[in-house]
């Protein structure tokens, strides 16, 4: 197969074609570090592409192995037919919390999507402070730019691959929807895609303000004498995450200065810098400063339960807990007193689960579908209900529940930590739903339901038995009526 930089051969898997570790760019290394993506250099013969090209550096609080090299910028497609001609194309972007972006999690294996017929695009991307650390000599949001850069890459060569570049969906969870999110509104992304699927959309943006201070504390830590790209560059990568990690274990100490940002457990995210991301998806969709597009939006009822159970909170909040939680990310000044009058019977511990599902993911998600309805476009919207039957139940409609049901990898390791070694009829069932939603929307626009709308919230229940129904977090909804998800700043 032969790209705009030299030859490609994959290899044959079940009934597709894998092509793995093409590198869109070249090593965001060296003098190229912390820079814009720089495009992909040519080489002679053909290329071995069959294995993942290495993430990079991981800000996690878990082992991740020894580093795997330094081509980060690489992606890779399945297609159920390289000869084929105007397939449509899905493009995953497998960011989560802006601090990992591992395309090779076996919960994105592309297998189910691909021989349904779709081209897959997986990618890697810089994350973390090589991908969001805001940098006075340096591009901010380089993660977002490398996004880009894939996505160029996708036009210039996906018709080789079997796929129609005019029919690109571009999609995320998580922070991978955050992404998505942003792209829908950044000018340099306009043209390169036609659709979009965003899954539990993160509210999380910085002002440069508070962006600057994270980074100079994060410099501290490395013995950098100022927070820039030059005093970093000869930092070791993989040191300066292990850095990042640490902060983000211990973000309360600093909720003093940080305010809401240290609730998120991630000190780094995109900025709001007037250049790169000039202003947040919702002010520039709701602003009409962006096109509305074709838009599958969608969040789970429990999205903050998965954190609560991992840190070994849940059933553990007290009413300072909930006063806490509501006086830092309820809508101010009155969401605090109206969370209490929406939720009467609510103990702590349901205050804390609904205001932080709300501030972070539940809003940030119902809100984009909003805004770009009121940018012309169409969207539609779901709520996972179903409960994730591991651990009896407890982790109930949990963040990231839906990528391993949309993708049909119930087999891989975070699918078995939430669904169980042996999937129930039911959760294969509501697999194959999902999945075929995903599809339908890829192909024609539509995952089979009706349209969100401003005077019709109508949303798809995902559950033992899926139903539209209006939307089913309407008391939050109405609180957050007035209020779009506001870039932290310092306090």
């Amino acid at each position: 197969m032969r790209t705009t930089e030299g030859a490609v051969q994959g290899r044959r898997r079940h009934r597709h074609t894998v092509f793995r570790g093409i590198p869109y760019a070249q090593p965001p290394v060296g003098a190229l570090r912390f820079a814009a993506p720089a495009p992909p250099q040519r080489w002679e013969g053909t290329r071995q592409a069959t294995e993942f090209g290495p993430a990079a550096p991981l800000s996690l609080p878990v082992d991740t192995g020894p580093p795997q090299g330094t081509d980060w910028l690489t992606l890779n497609i399945a297609t159920p037919d390289p000869g084929a001609a105007g397939l449509p194309v899905l493009v995953w972007i497998p960011v989560g919390g802006y601090i990992s972006a591992m395309s090779s999690d076996p919960m994105y294996d592309p297998a189910a999507l691909a021989e349904a017929g779709l081209v897959v695009v997986t990618l890697n991307c810089r994350v973390g402070a090589e991908g969001f650390a805001f940098l006075d000599d340096a591009p901010p949001n380089r993660g977002l730019l490398d996004q880009i850069a894939a996505l160029e890459w996708v036009q210039r060569n996906i018709t080789a691959f079997g796929g129609d570049p005019g029919q690109v969906t571009v999609a995320g969870q998580s922070a991978g929807a955050g992404s998505v999110a942003a792209l829908l509104t950044m000018k340099p992304a306009r043209g390169l895609f036609r659709r979009a699927i965003a899954h539990s959309v993160p509210g999380l943006h910085s002002t440069p303000a508070l962006a600057r201070q994270v980074t100079t504390t994060l410099a501290e830590r490395v013995g950098a004498a100022t927070p820039t790209a030059a005093a970093l560059r000869d930092t070791d990568p993989w040191r300066l995450a292990a850095a990042l990690t640490t902060l983000n274990t211990g973000l309360h100490a600093h909720r003093a200065r940080w305010g809401r940002l240290t609730e998120t457990g991630t000190a780094l995210c995109p900025v709001i810098d007037g250049d790169v991301l000039p202003e947040t998806p919702w002010t520039a969709l709701a602003g009409a400063r962006a096109d509305g597009t074709e838009l599958l939006a969608g969040h789970t009822r429990d999205e903050f339960r998965l954190f609560s159970v991992m840190s070994g909170r849940h059933g553990t909040f007290t009413e300072h807990d909930a006063h806490t939680a509501l006086e830092l990310l309820a809508p101010r000044p009155h969401g605090p007193d109206a969370y209490r009058a929406a939720f009467p019977q609510a103990g702590p511990e349901e205050l804390v689960e609904t205001v932080y599902s709300d501030a972070l993911f539940r809003m940030p998600s119902q809100k984009l579908a909003e805004a770009n309805a009121a940018a012309g476009g169409t969207s539609y919207l779901f709520e996972l209900r179903w409960a994730a039957p591991a651990l009896g139940g407890i982790l109930g409609a949990c963040h990231s529940l839906d990528v391993p049901l949309a993708f049909g990898t119930l087999d891989s390791p975070i699918g078995t930590q939430l669904i169980g070694d042996e999937p129930t009829p039911e959760a294969v069932a509501l697999s194959r739903e999902l999945r075929e939603a995903w599809i339908r929307f890829v192909t024609t626009g539509d995952p089979g339901w009706p349209a969100h709308r401003p005077d019709r919230h109508l949303t798809r229940v995902l559950d033992t038995e899926s139903n539209t129904l209006p939307y089913p977090e309407e008391a939050s909804r109405r609180i957050w009526e007035d209020h779009s998800p506001a870039p932290f700043d310092l306090v």
